[in-house]
């Protein structure tokens, strides 16, 4: 425990002095017309109340630690992983290059192990909305970016706007714009598919199907690709774990097509039933979504439940639509 209080001590002096040694900080826009690189930038983050704040953050920083995973998919998309010396456990296929010996285990994306944290040394921290509850305590150790999708700006604007912030930390706003490129028409030809189109919007959880709205989890298919979401009433909010629905309210709502996102394939529940099980009963088998085959598993609800908010994590879910719609 001293060993641990002499290292924070010590942390903060560093801190400190480093501090010191930049009076007036610059936000990413006067770095840019600088042609010495600054030592501090500026970036809009949020507090663990969920407030915009305007944090500083060491410029081109070389250690960086991360506990979510759109933050991790955006720095790996970006080309500074290898900056990566902490991460948070991850079943994510393409990010499974950061789950390896070098790399400290850092907990979950919902809990972190604030020793390990603290014993990689970070010059910056990632975090999501899971982690909240820990900003302060994490940002005792460095200073904490903490990066969320902003439903009034949907998810595809979020993670442009989400890659630009990471990006100017590193100069690499180009980069990010490269990345980014191709988005948006793919999000026009789905949007002229699904005009007009009913749908349910759902997760299967703990053997049960609740449905989500526009305001959380997969609102991508109904608020920007713009399929007509059925299942829920606009005044009730579904953006944790959606609202419990039964297969007879699937009937009675008769959509055209049902969505639906596996959370226990995501996040490997033991012995959970999967979506298929569940989902292909005998009153949603009579439904003419399920005649006309479109009732559509997300092919990747990993992606979908841990990620949103990533580059690669927005390919892969546009890609899950298409190949599930555009046949």
């Amino acid at each position: 425990m001293r060993k641990l209080i002499a290292f924070v001590f010590a942390a903060a002096v560093a801190g400190s002095l480093a501090a010191c040694s930049v009076k007036n900080p610059v936000s990413v826009s006067e770095a840019s017309e600088n042609q010495e690189a600054p030592a501090f930038v500026t970036v809009t983050s949020l507090n663990g109340a969920g407030e915009k704040v305007q944090l500083e953050v060491p410029y081109d920083p070389q250690r960086i630690a991360v506990l979510d995973m759109a933050a991790l998919d955006i720095l790996d998309a970006l080309g500074v992983g290898d900056r990566v010396v902490g991460s948070a456990s991850t079943t994510l296929d393409y990010l499974q290059g950061y789950m390896k010996e070098e790399i400290v285990n850092l907990g979950t994306i919902k809990e972190a192990d604030l020793e390990a944290v603290m014993g990689c040394e970070p010059d910056v921290i990632f975090i999501g909305g899971r982690l909240a509850s820990s900003y302060d305590a994490l940002s005792e150790i460095a200073p904490v970016v903490y990066l969320s999708t902003d439903q009034e700006l949907g998810v595809v604007e979020s993670v442009h706007k989400n890659a630009g912030t990471i990006a100017s930390m590193f100069g690499l706003e180009d980069k990010a714009e490269e990345q980014m490129a191709g988005f948006d028409s793919r999000i026009r030809a789905l949007k002229e598919f699904a005009s007009g189109k009913t749908a349910i919007i759902g997760m299967c959880t703990s053997g049960s199907f609740n449905v989500l709205g526009n305001d959380g989890r997969c609102s991508l298919i109904g608020r920007e690709i713009g399929f007509e979401n059925i299942g829920t009433d606009a005044d009730i909010s579904t953006s944790t774990h959606g609202n419990e629905a039964s297969f007879e309210f699937i009937v009675e709502k008769d959509p055209e097509y049902i969505f639906v996102m596996d959370r226990d394939a995501a996040i490997g529940t033991d012995g959970a039933k999967l979506a298929p099980e569940i989902m292909e009963n005998q009153l949603v088998m009579g439904t003419d979504a399920y005649k006309n085959g479109n009732l559509i598993y997300l092919a990747h609800p990993a992606v979908w439940y841990t990620a949103e908010g990533g580059i690669t994590a927005l390919d892969v879910m546009i890609s899950d639509l298409e190949e599930g719609v555009i046949r």
